[in-house]
């Protein structure tokens, strides 16, 4: 499924109305009647009462569309205008005349007192304020409003995105609305799926307002939702070889779990053969717990890192496999780091780089600027912050904007992981991904993230699919982990010991498991 930020969904609405002669005014009836329809089959709608704030824009005649479906199906509402009647324009302003021909009850909202007896008698609540438009932070008489509603109670469900909501970061814009139930029209927008837009929006609906295919398909619209694409099988003479062979070069002695995690995550996430290039005084401890992992031992330092003595013999083996791994416990040693730009810059294969190796490429990002196999970069924010010399804040606020230029600059896919990871692409496309919980912010997780990757690979999907399927199949074996053991002491086995798990109901639900999306987002 497509994702829109808020000017493109500008320009959509703009070509239905031009190009296919859907009228503003349909186009509001769609997205009212189906907010309609989620209120009626999620709480009922005959004999209770809903309060509905509407503000003087589109968003605010969805509501008042809303108003008159209820009205009409036997419900009652008292309506709440937010602002002077006569800012009210075009299709929202018809819906204004409409709901006063049939003297539905409407007040002007000059105090938030004048609502309170309202909230406290209705059975739910339809926030209709802002819509996705909002520029600045919430003040004044919006703020106090908003206050009220999340103190009611009640039900709410919100129109297109929850109002205080950043339709294209999902920031809140000092308050925002907690909704249980968001419809938005067109397609989702950026802010409804970005932390922590999505987690106020509560259960997500989309309507495509009777948008043609060709608007909201349009190759054009660069985000999408990441829908993992089917595991390929697994040949029924498969042997260890023929199911993929990966080299990590990781550990040092100071980081025994990142070098494990990796390295054992690509054995149970499906992968073949798991070699594991390791300083030599490490590899017994790793050896102690990953008995299934083939070890390089290396010499070490003084500090017990690898050095750059290690290189040949690490390009010789990288030749032997299908992908490299390099970065996860390494240490920031400076041999070490200026051995990764060099690897970085002369190993062949496919090249997945993690944790300190990302530390290394950043002060040399032109070591993998002329990689003729592909790369992939997988930065959590403060790698991110830097590889692209950018402060934390502003990666946040800007996630998907920032992880799309650099996955161009730097010719390399990229996963920006965090809640709701994004993966970019060299050409623009960033998937964001839905599977995952908070449970998962935990020491290793992103080891056992470049593993599964490196297992799509070694399974036999294309690099781009691999790492789309990987941040899937991680966030997904997490859930079940999280299902089990809730997320309070998740760690990072946990989710390592769920891969096979995960990988089984892949491939035996897979198509339940990809149209319900655990239902984050119910399509109307």
């Amino acid at each position: 499924m497509k994702v829109s930020r808020v000017k493109e969904m500008r320009a959509l609405d703009k070509r239905a109305v031009e190009e296919f002669g859907i009228s503003e005014t349909l186009l509001m009836e769609n997205a009212g009647m189906a907010a309609f329809s989620v209120i009626a089959e999620s709480g009922g709608i005959r004999n209770r009462k809903f309060v509905i704030f509407c503000g003087t824009g589109n968003n605010g005649g969805d509501g008042l569309v809303v108003a008159r479906k209820i009205h009409s199906n036997g419900g009652r509402v008292k309506i709440f205008i937010i602002g002077e009647r006569q800012n009210f324009k075009g299709a929202a302003k018809l819906n204004l005349e409409i709901a006063a021909k049939l003297k539905l009850e409407m007040a002007e909202l000059q105090n938030p007192e004048q609502a309170a007896d309202d909230l406290n008698n209705c059975d739910a609540v339809i926030d209709a304020i802002f819509g996705t438009g909002l520029d600045r932070d919430v003040g004044g008489i919006y703020r106090s409003v908003i206050e009220r509603i999340n103190q009611s109670g009640k039900t709410v469900y919100s129109l297109d995105i929850p109002s205080g909501i950043n339709g294209d970061s999902g920031a809140v814009m000092g308050i925002a609305v907690r909704a249980h139930h968001t419809i938005t029209f067109g397609l989702p927008k950026t802010g409804n799926l970005l932390f922590p837009g999505f987690e106020y929006g509560g259960k997500l609906s989309v309507t495509h307002i009777s948008f043609p295919p060709q608007l909201y398909n349009q190759d054009k619209l660069k985000i999408a939702v990441n829908t993992p694409l089917p595991l390929p099988d697994r040949p029924m003479d498969a042997h260890k070889g023929s199911c993929g062979k990966a080299l990590f070069i990781a550990g040092s002695a100071l980081y025994f779990g990142a070098p494990y995690f990796a390295a054992q995550s690509f054995l149970k996430a499906g992968g073949g053969l798991s070699f594991l290039a390791t300083p030599e005084n490490v590899a017994p401890f790793i050896a102690a717990k990953g008995a299934e992992i083939v070890f390089v031992p290396l010499k070490a330092s003084k500090q017990g890192s690898i050095t750059m003595q290690s290189m040949d013999r690490l390009l010789e083996f990288a030749e032997h496999v299908d992908i490299v791994v390099i970065g996860p416990g390494l240490s920031v040693n400076r041999g070490t780091q200026n051995l990764v730009r060099n690897l970085s810059t002369e190993i062949s294969k496919p090249l997945l780089i993690d944790g300190d190796g990302l530390t290394a490429i950043a002060h040399d990002l032109p070591c993998i600027g002329n990689r003729r196999a592909e790369t992939i970069l997988t930065p959590h924010p403060g790698e991110m912050s830097r590889l692209t010399g950018k402060k934390i804040g502003e990666i946040e606020q800007r996630r998907i904007d920032i992880a799309q230029a650099t996955a161009k600059i730097l010719g390399s896919v990229l996963v920006l992981k965090g809640a709701h990871s994004l993966i970019a692409y060299p050409d623009e496309r960033v998937f964001i991904n839905l599977s995952g919980n908070a449970g998962m912010a935990t020491a290793g997780s992103g080891d056992v993230l470049t593993g599964t990757i490196a297992a799509m690979f070694g399974l036999g999907l294309p690099i781009p699919e691999s790492v789309r399927n990987g941040v899937f199949v991680h966030g997904f074996a997490g859930d079940l982990a999280m299902l089990e053991k809730g997320q309070d002491g998740l760690v990072a086995s946990d989710i390592m010991e769920y891969l096979p798990v995960a990988m089984k109901l892949m491939r035996d639900d897979y198509t339940n498991i990809v149209s319900g999306y655990y239902n984050k987002i119910n399509l109307l």
